[in-house]
C-alpha cells in the first residue's frame, strides 16, 4: 500500500499542469491542515466532446491528493446563458450530462464514490440562496457584471438581464456548496476574480481559484460544442474519429496551438505518465516517452511525424471512448441523446413562411395546467350526465367548468376537492353552457368504466402550476387552437402508471410539492 502523499506531493498533484492558481498560500496551509474541498460546474449546455477529458483528468489529480471533490452541474447557468439550453430540454440534457461524465469518469479510472453529483437547481431556488442573488445584485455594478462573464456568457448585441446574473449566481456557488477551492478553464478568470471581489461583501470567505489551460482545438482554436470541424464528440464512431484527426492541424515541427499535442499533455500524459509513438519498423519503430517534454522535443525537431502522432493518438483516445460507446449503445441512453439534442427540423424547399412549414414543437409545457379547487357543483340543467362546477384556478374569478362526472363521481365528493385542471383549451359551449377548462380524470381501460379524477399533491393551493417532469420552464400558450391538436397529440401518451402517478411518456405529471396521481386506476388513461 503507497503511503498518503504529503502537503508538498498534494500540491504538485493539483496544480501540475495548471495555467494559473489564485490564492497559493492559503492552499498550502489547508493542505497542511487537511483535506481540500473543491467544485468543478460544467454548464449543461452543448454535448461534451474529448476535450472534457482535460478536467477529468485534473479530477483524478485531485482524488489522488486527497481532496473531497463535487461536481456541479450547473443546469440553471446553461439556461441564462442566452439560453443555450431551452428549458423543456434543460432537464434532458442535465441527464444527459450526468451519464456522459459519469462515463467519462469511469473510462479513466475514477471511483465514482469518491464524488459528489450536484445539480444547481438542487439548491439554486430556495429561498436562502434567491436572496443572497439579490443581496448580491444590490452590491455589483452592471459593468462588473457584464465584465465578469465576457469569456463565458455568449455575447449578442442586446444582451439578456440573464447574462448579467451568471457570473454572481457562479459566485454563490462556492459558498452553497461549501467549499475551499473553484476549478475552471482560464476563460473563467474573470468570474474567479468577480467572486474574489464580491463574495466577501456579503460577509462570505473569498476561495481558491484553480485555472487549466484552454486546450487548442483539432483546428488550432478553442475546442467548441459548436464547431464541428474542431472537436470529437465522445459518441463519434472510430472512423469519424480518424477522418477528424487526419484534418486536424498539426504542422511539422509546431508546437504552438497544437491540439493533439494538447491533449497528449493535459489528458492522456496524467493518466499514464507515458504515451507512445507508434510507427512502423523502417522509421525506428515504436518509442515509449515517460516525459512529456522529451515527446515535444523530438515533435519540434522533426523526429517525431505529425502522421503517426496522430496514428498514436487515435488509439489512445478510442480506448478511452469505446467504454462511452459501448455504455450509450443501449436503447435507453440513445433515445436521451436523440431526445436532448434533438437534429433541427428543416422546412421543405419553398415552404418557409407559408402555412405547410414544420408544425411547432409539441412538447407538455404548451398546456397550461393548473391545481385547482371546486368552489360549487350543481347538476346541468339540460343534461342528466353533466355537472356544472366553479373553480377556483388563482384567478381573480372561479372559472365554470362543465364535466362528465356525473355516473362516475358523487357531487359531494367533488365538493371543495382540488383537481387538475386544463385552462387553456378554447372555451366551448357544452349544452348551452361555456366550459372555461377541463379537469383532467384518470379513467379504467376495461368495463365496467371507472373514472377517478386526478389528485394533486396533499397542500398545493389552487392556482399552482402542473408540469411534466423535464418540462418545467416553457411558457404554455395562450389559447390551444383546436386545428392543431396539440392537446390531442399530447394526451395520447398520458398514462397512469403501476403506482398510480400520471404521467406522459413516462415522465411524471407534477407539482412543486411533488407528483399527481389518482386513487387506484393503475394503467389506465388521463383525459
Amino acid at each position: 500500500m503507497e503511503p498518503a502523499p504529503g502537503p508538498q506531493e498534494k500540491y504538485q498533484l493539483i496544480t501540475r499542469n495548471l495555467q494559473e492558481v489564485l490564492g497559493e498560500d492559503k492552499l498550502m496551509a489547508i493542505l497542511k491542515e487537511r483535506e481540500l474541498k473543491i467544485y468543478w460546474g460544467t454548464a449543461t449546455t452543448g454535448k461534451p466532446h474529448v476535450a472534457y477529458f482535460v478536467p477529468m483528468s485534473k479530477i483524478a489529480d485531485f482524488l489522488k491528493a486527497g481532496c473531497e471533490v463535487t461536481i456541479l452541474f450547473a443546469d440553471l447557468h446553461a439556461y441564462l446563458d442566452n439560453m443555450k439550453a431551452p428549458w423543456e430540454l434543460l432537464e434532458l440534457r442535465t441527464r444527459y450530462y450526468e451519464h456522459v461524465i459519469k462515463a467519462m469518469l469511469e473510462s479513466i479510472g475514477v471511483p465514482l464514490e469518491k464524488l459528489t453529483f450536484v445539480r444547481g437547481t438542487d439548491y439554486q431556488l430556495s429561498k436562502e440562496y434567491t436572496l443572497d442573488v439579490y443581496r448580491l445584485s444590490s452590491v455589483v455594478t452592471q459593468h462588473d457584471a457584464k465584465k465578469a462573464g465576457a469569456e463565458v456568457v455568449k455575447q449578442v448585441e442586446h444582451p439578456l438581464l440573464s447574462g448579467l446574473l451568471y457570473p454572481g449566481l457562479q459566485a454563490l456557488d462556492e459558498e452553497y456548496l461549501k467549499v475551499d477551492a473553484q476549478f475552471g478553464g482560464v476563460d473563467q478568470r474573470k468570474i474567479f476574480t468577480f467572486a474574489e471581489k464580491y463574495l466577501p461583501s456579503l460577509g462570505y470567505a473569498k476561495r481558491i481559484h484553480l485555472m487549466n489551460p484552454m486546450v487548442p482545438g483539432l483546428t488550432g482554436s478553442k475546442m467548441s460544442s459548436s464547431e464541428e470541424d474542431s472537436k470529437i464528440d465522445l459518441l463519434d464512431r472510430k472512423e469519424d474519429v480518424k477522418k477528424k484527426l487526419k484534418k486536424a492541424f498539426c504542422e511539422p515541427g509546431n508546437v504552438e496551438n497544437n491540439g493533439v499535442l494538447s491533449f497528449i499533455k493535459h489528458v492522456l500524459f496524467p493518466l499514464k505518465s507515458e504515451f507512445v509513438v507508434l510507427r512502423e519498423e523502417k522509421w525506428g519503430g515504436n518509442k515509449t516517452y515517460t516525459a512529456y517534454e522529451a515527446l515535444e522535443k523530438d515533435f519540434a525537431e522533426q523526429v517525431v511525424h505529425p502522421g503517426d502522432l496522430k496514428n498514436s493518438v487515435e488509439v489512445a483516445l478510442n480506448k478511452l471512448l469505446d467504454p462511452i460507446r459501448e455504455k450509450f449503445n443501449c436503447p435507453e441512453l440513445k433515445k436521451l441523446s436523440s431526445a436532448a439534442y434533438p437534429t433541427p427540423s428543416k422546412a421543405k424547399p419553398g415552404e418557409k413562411g407559408t402555412k405547410n412549414s414544420e408544425p411547432e414543437d409539441v412538447v407538455p409545457s404548451r398546456l397550461d395546467i393548473r391545481v385547482g379547487k371546486v368552489i360549487s357543483v350543481e347538476k346541468h340543467p339540460d343534461a342528466d350526465s353533466l355537472y356544472v362546477e366553479k373553480i377556483d384556478v388563482g384567478e381573480a374569478e372561479p372559472r365554470t367548468v362543465v364535466s362528465g362526472l356525473v355516473h362516475f363521481v358523487p357531487k359531494e365528493q367533488l365538493q371543495d376537492r382540488l383537481v387538475v385542471l386544463l385552462c387553456n383549451l378554447k372555451p366551448q359551449k357544452m349544452r348551452g353552457v361555456e366550459s372555461q377548462g377541463m379537469v383532467l380524470c384518470a379513467s379504467s381501460v376495461g368495463e365496467p368504466r371507472q373514472v377517478e379524477p386526478l389528485d394533486p399533491p396533499a397542500g398545493c393551493c389552487a392556482g399552482e402550476r402542473v408540469y411534466v417532469e423535464g418540462y418545467e420552464g416553457g411558457e404554455p400558450d395562450e389559447e390551444l387552437k383546436p386545428k392543431k391538436k396539440v392537446f390531442e397529440k399530447l394526451q395520447a401518451d398520458f398514462r397512469v402508471s403501476e403506482d398510480c402517478v400520471a404521467q406522459w411518456k413516462q415522465r411524471n405529471f407534477l407539482t412543486k410539492l411533488g407528483t399527481v396521481s389518482c386513487k387506484s386506476l393503475k394503467g389506465g388513461s388521463i383525459s
